[in-house]
């Protein structure tokens, strides 16, 4: 197997850059840049069909992944999870066709493995030796992983108000943990105030151009489970964005490599907490940038980003793939973790189970039905926040 990567490009200037070298941002515009690929090659040596008799990781997509050599892959077995036909809480919603993506199952126990596997082995082939982060929670885990995996040193800057287990699974994988005041941008200012002291590569969300690669094999994966067919509605809790925006170019790349038998692509429906939701307000106010939303207060940790950075592309493919934005509360939320849980025997994380909040609205008021074949992402264990929970 081999890597089809041919550069970089700018999703807002369209500037080409050389994907040899080591970037962040766009150098003329500092937006986010993605890995564009010979897709016509790719198309011309692989089919499908071939990757039935690969290794069930996301590697099983390697023509697509920027890594050129296989030997600097640092992976944990990230990718593969189950797609499962949620029967029983689909018969207690009157959903006909509903399924869990169950990203629990990852290593680090959510699908920030998938992100951080991608870029930390991209990071070792460009000769990155130190990195950082700044992390609500998963990322700064995964992180900690995945440079211990790969060899590299590890800076974690994370908010007091980060689940303890995020902060405990890092310090013990070796990584530098920095706890600071306030959300997950102080955390990001306070980690370039660090890095200026310290020369660190940046790895926040969208700010590199390789987190992305990796999420996208969530859309890989769907299409496969579903025999290369495309789900109507996916139902996506939204922090970042980073996983939404990788499946959806990974729809774009199946289509134009002739993987899919027909071009209809999903509803991508963006589900945000109520206490912070710049992208939901951004979304029905009509615009194509988020205002940092203010006091952002919720328990979903990877739903408390008050900034995303690649606003304008979240927006974007909300609006390219006639899917919507929407709140929850918090106590919709974590009522809904232990249906999904008594329902599925999924446990699903708070992010995770606010998508089954949202289903309910989005069936309530017609703007999903109940007969189309809807995917919830669950993006992490709920064990990874057993103190917001009590026993029976």
């Amino acid at each position: 197997m081999k890597s089809y990567l041919t550069h970089l490009e700018c999703t807002a200037c369209g500037l080409r850059h050389d994907a040899s070298e080591l970037h962040t941002v766009c150098t003329a515009c500092a937006k986010v840049l993605y890995p564009r690929y010979d897709l016509a090659a790719v198309k011309a040596v692989v089919s499908p069909w071939d990757l039935a008799s690969r290794e069930q990781t996301m590697w099983r997509y390697f023509e697509v992944l920027p890594v050129l050599d296989a030997t600097n892959v640092a992976t944990l077995g990230e990718g593969g999870t189950p797609l499962l036909r949620a029967n029983q809480l689909g018969e207690a919603l009157g959903c006909t066709d509903l399924y869990i993506k169950d990203e629990g199952l990852n290593p680090t126990a959510s699908f920030k493995a998938r992100g951080m596997a991608a870029a930390v082995s991209k990071a070792k082939e460009l000769g990155v030796t130190r990195m950082m982060v700044p992390s609500a929670g998963n990322a700064a885990g995964a992180m900690a992983a995945y440079a211990a995996r790969a060899g590299i040193e590890a800076h974690l800057f994370m908010p007091k108000s980060t689940p303890q287990s995020n902060i405990l699974e890092s310090g013990i994988a070796g990584a530098e943990v920095e706890l600071v005041d306030g959300h997950i941008g102080d955390a990001g200012r306070i980690a370039r105030e660090r890095a200026a002291e310290i020369p660190m590569f940046d790895m926040s969300t969208m700010k590199e151009p390789y987190r992305v690669e990796g999420k996208k094999t969530l859309g890989y994966e769907i299409a496969e489970a579903l025999g290369w067919r495309l789900p109507d509605v996916i139902v996506y809790p939204t922090g970042g964005g980073t996983g939404l925006l990788g499946m959806w170019k990974a729809f774009a790349e199946m289509e134009e490599m002739g993987w899919l038998p027909d071009s209809h692509r999903p509803s991508m429906i963006a589900v945000q907490a109520e206490g912070c939701a710049p992208v939901v307000k951004a979304f029905l106010d009509g615009a194509d940038h988020c205002e940092p939303w203010e006091n952002a207060q919720t328990v979903a940790a990877g739903l408390r980003v008050p900034g995303p950075y690649a606003d304008y592309l979240i927006l974007q493919c909300l609006r390219e793939s006639g899917g919507t934005a929407l709140t929850v509360t918090d106590d919709e939320a974590l009522a809904c973790v232990p249906e999904m849980a008594a329902a599925e025997g999924i446990f699903p994380c708070p992010e995770g189970a606010a998508t089954l909040a949202a289903l309910k609205k989005l069936l309530a008021d017609g703007t999903v039905d109940k007969d189309e074949r809807i995917v919830l992402l669950n993006t992490g264990s709920g064990l990874k926040y057993l103190d917001l929970f009590t026993g029976p």
